[in-house]
């Protein structure tokens, strides 16, 4: 068994232990070298980092939530609110620090990509980069919140471009857009935008629905429905954005796990 292979195995095992921090160590090994990784090894990657970053947004969201009804009681002198401020900010710094490990080993990997070349590899580790700059820009604010966001947008691009020579049903494609539509609605604020993003991925993947292979029916089908589900909210009540964000959350990542698995 070669090195890449053992961290590969540990991975694997991380994984079945639910150690995802563990798994996450073993994989960025994986990513140093100097080779391409292969399909199963950016699987990985990814899945190590989604569920570390996971827990940390769905704890960050909670803490939020009580922090606003603390708020709402106008209790903002008392000890109670300074306990959570403290405890959020935790939280965001925590956040922080997994996302900029992520990006930079995602740096490393795309230099390593051949600039003249699109291709699958490239729409998924841009595509992944976008959502790290995204997870940023969710709790960051002023400078820091315009400068992620910025980011987030032009690795979202970079991957759209990409993502042109593949079919519209491929399931990255698809999960491309249901990410991409979900940062012009989350970060962005432009309901308009990200229904056209939404729509055009989800229409021209139903006119090539007949031609869809069977290995990726199922993945490129639940998008579908995830990208129509978020059509249905973001037009039937475009006042309430904040009320469905949340849904919107579990929608988005519950592609990733999909896409991830």
């Amino acid at each position: 068994m070669s090195a890449r292979e053992e961290f590969v195995y540990r991975s694997k095992l991380a994984e079945q232990a639910e150690r995802y921090e563990d798994m996450v160590q073993w994989m960025q090994k994986v990513a140093e070298e100097d080779t391409e990784m292969t399909v199963e090894e950016r699987n990985l990657l990814s899945v190590a980092y989604k569920n570390v970053i996971g827990t940390k947004r769905a704890s960050w969201r909670i803490i939020t939530g009580i922090e606003q009804k603390e708020v709402e009681k106008k209790n903002e002198s008392g000890k109670q609110l300074g306990y959570i401020v403290d405890y959020r900010k935790k939280i965001e710094d925590e956040l922080k620090d997994t996302c900029n490990k992520v990006l930079a080993v995602l740096k490393t990997i795309l230099a390593r990509q051949d600039p003249s070349t699109a291709g699958e590899s490239k729409v998924f580790y841009y595509k992944m980069q976008g959502d790290y700059h995204r997870y940023l820009a969710e709790f960051a604010k002023g400078a820091d919140r315009q400068v992620a966001a910025e980011s987030s947008l032009s690795s979202y691009k970079a991957a759209a471009d990409n993502a042109k020579g593949l079919p519209p049903t491929h399931p990255i494609r698809l999960g491309l857009a249901l990410n991409f539509s979900v940062f012009y609605f989350e970060i962005l604020n432009s309901a308009e935008q990200a229904c056209e993003v939404a729509k055009t991925a989800f229409d021209d993947a139903i006119q090539e629905l007949d031609s869809l292979n069977e290995d990726s029916y199922k993945d490129s089908t639940l998008i579908m429905q995830l990208l129509r589900d978020n059509l249905t909210l973001w037009t039937a009540d475009m006042p309430n954005q904040d009320g469905d964000d949340q849904e919107q959350q579990r929608q988005d990542d519950a592609e990733e796990q999909q896409e991830e698995s």
